[in-house]
């Protein structure tokens, strides 16, 4: 019976020590007490009972994160941006309220809808532009290739013999 009470005794402070492992390795640095999350580490680890009980009386973040300063604590709330705290920055307290921002917002809007308008009207030009010179190119081959009388009955171009004879270059006996 003894034996049993100490297994599971140990069992229970095993689970324990792995909580608090765990717990310090979780924990944000900043929500950490009194000694930095490196040295936290390193006493739960070497120090295995003794440590994990000094992490949970010691150590341990508070149940509610922090909402004042830690050092210099003026007893308003840390605001969550403080770069929107900065003394003289204009921040309108209801966008709806801001007419002129709300103008300001319309006209881009509007100015980047009219540029994307000219944009796409410019590529479509620009691709007509295109098209239109493949048919010109095209036409002017055909065309030529008419004017020299060098399409046969099919529409396929007859290859000349060097010295000029545009007959058939298959030899006399053979068809093809």
């Amino acid at each position: 019976m003894l034996v049993r009470g100490g297994l599971g005794l140990g069992i229970i402070v095993f689970a324990v020590w792995v909580y608090c492992l765990l717990e310090v390795i979780m924990t944000d640095e900043s929500r950490i007490r009194n000694l930095s999350k490196t040295t936290w580490i390193m006493i739960v680890l070497l120090t295995f009972e003794v440590g994990a009980v000094a992490w949970l009386v010691a150590g341990r973040p508070t149940a509610q994160p922090r909402d004042l300063p830690y050092k210099g604590n003026t007893g308003r709330p840390v605001p969550r941006y403080p770069e929107y705290d900065r003394p003289g920055r204009f921040a309108a307290t209801n966008p709806d309220d801001d007419e002129a921002f709300l103008r300001q917002v319309r006209e881009r809007a509007e100015q980047q809808t009219r540029a994307a308008r000219e944009q796409r009207a410019e590529r479509e030009r620009q691709a007509e532009v295109a098209r239109r010179a493949e048919l010109e190119r095209q036409a002017e081959l055909e065309r030529r290739a008419e004017a020299e009388g060098r399409t046969a009955q099919d529409g396929s171009p007859i290859r000349s013999a060097p010295d000029g004879d545009t007959s058939d270059d298959t030899p006399e006996g053979q068809e093809g």
